[in-house]
């Protein structure tokens, strides 16, 4: 029995953050339900940095120039349905600053099935029942509020 590998598909996410060290995630209704990262795959010409800014222009409505870029913090592959195809998607999360004032989801250009945006505080993610992707996202969100950012990306799960 022989097995292929799937298609890889490069994504960029991003781990917003405003002044309040409150963490950006989107709510999405598919999947029985589940909060995740900004972001999406790289089209192609695109660098991680580029995918990243188009994207939560798109799916937030952010302005790039409102955009402080910071180091990437961790990556995840994993194999999973887009579209019907089962894919590898590698996920490069990137540290992003914004001040909560320049999200504006009435500007977003494409949606992608969101059903919501949130802001959540450390405490939030910690309380939560809902399902929240990357597993480990509330451990590195402090981690980097306390200063301790990762001189490698860590690998999510």
């Amino acid at each position: 029995m022989t097995t292929s590998t799937p298609p890889l598909r490069e994504a960029a996410r991003a781990i917003l953050l405003d002044a309040d060290d409150r963490v950006l995630l989107l709510g999405y209704d598919e999947n029985g339900g589940f909060w995740a990262t900004p972001g999406g795959s790289l089209e192609e010409g695109e660098d991680y940095s580029a995918a990243m800014l188009r994207e939560v222009g798109e799916e937030l409505g952010v302005d790039e120039k409102a955009v402080e870029i910071g180091p990437q913090l961790a990556e995840r592959s994993k194999d999973h349905l887009v579209g019907g195809q089962e894919v590898r998607q590698v996920e490069k999360y990137f540290l992003l600053r914004v001040s909560a004032d320049d999200v504006d989801p009435s500007r977003a250009t494409q949606t992608d099935n969101i059903r919501e945006h949130r802001w959540w505080t450390i405490t939030e993610l910690r309380a939560t029942d809902e399902t929240v992707y990357p597993v480990g996202l509330a451990d590195l969100v402090v981690a980097v509020t306390e200063g301790r950012v990762p001189t490698r990306p860590i690998v999510l799960s």
